[in-house]
């Protein structure tokens, strides 16, 4: 496969092709609606929502190819601490991008079934600049030890088959990352985390981008199997209040933190596709507190940096 941005597109279409059958075929019920659209400074994107199904509540596969002026944050911002140097030095203000990246979020009817999330995109810029960033995380409404195992096994075997570090490296990413701050607590169960991967860690590009291209392969059939090891469980009404105040939490971290949120609406994305990522419903309840030695209590206990879940 080329490496040039349109073959890396087309890719990513077909791979949101092939996530929307894999998780139509795990709802049973519901179907993908497609909206097209356009971005009046240049590119556009096909968002697929998919809604009120057995096991999806509401979920988003979107593909997006945009292009044009580099907005100004880009060059403001300083990076994480566990990426290569920056490379926007090299460039000026005025400077031309491209961005093309699939973006999943689907938040599931049962509370027994966990949220997940899953990013992989690709960036370019005047002068040769060239980074992948991505990752997948989950956010159980429940923690269970061992679906939590089971999803980090998964992705520490595909980091693995390309790179000793890579596993390690991109979790702890991912903790850090995914952390609501003024919480004190972690978003979900974590996974990992990447971003201006390039030719760090004596990866040359194209050894990184199969490690990329692995990772957006690797989630529909995780999450298919999470899927199938909840989604009869029983629920109780405590357990559907639950899940509205965990989906409070999911939409605080969003709003407030999450950069691809940030990187969309400042460069004048489309705000539908850009805010699909909240659920339809969410609850926030004033200093809640939950029963000692509860389901509940124990969630919460989970929710911090530096679990070994692999």
């Amino acid at each position: 496969m080329a490496l040039d941005r349109n073959s890396i597109s087309d890719w990513l279409k077909n791979l949101q092709d092939k996530t929307c059958s894999a998780l139509e075929q795990a709802d049973g019920s519901a179907k993908f609606e497609e909206d097209n659209w356009v971005r009046p400074e240049g590119g556009g994107g096909r968002t697929r929502i998919i809604r009120n199904g057995n096991v999806i509540e509401k979920g988003g596969v979107l593909f997006s190819a945009v292009h044009g002026d580099a907005p100004d944050f880009l060059f403001k911002e300083q990076g994480h601490s566990g990426s290569a140097p920056s490379p926007l030095g090299k460039v000026g203000m005025g400077s031309q991008f491209f961005a093309t990246g699939v973006s999943i979020v689907i938040h599931p009817k049962s509370p027994m079934v966990p949220i997940i999330h899953m990013n992989i995109r690709y960036f370019e810029m005047t002068g040769g600049i060239k980074w992948l960033g991505g990752g997948i995380d989950l956010t159980p409404h429940y923690v269970n030890e061992n679906d939590a195992n089971f999803f980090h096994k998964e992705l520490k075997k595909v980091c693995d088959r390309h790179h000793k570090n890579y596993y390690a490296k991109f979790k702890k990413w991912a903790d850090d990352y995914f952390y609501i701050t003024h919480r004190k607590e972690t978003r979900g169960i974590g996974g990992i985390f990447f971003d201006k991967l390039n030719e760090d860690e004596q990866m040359n590009f194209e050894q990184n981008f199969n490690f990329w291209k692995e990772i957006g392969e690797t989630f529909a059939p995780t999450y298919v199997e999470l899927i199938s090891r909840n989604k009869n469980k029983p629920v109780t009404e405590q357990n559907k209040q639950w899940q509205l105040l965990r989906r409070g939490r999911y939409v605080e971290f969003n709003l407030v933190y999450d950069k691809g949120t940030k990187f969309g609406l400042e460069t004048n994305g489309r705000v539908e596709s850009i805010l699909m990522s909240l659920p339809t419903n969410a609850g926030w309840e004033y200093d809640f507190t939950p029963e000692k030695n509860s389901e509940e209590e124990k969630t919460l206990n989970f929710l911090k940096k530096g679990i070994e879940w692999a």
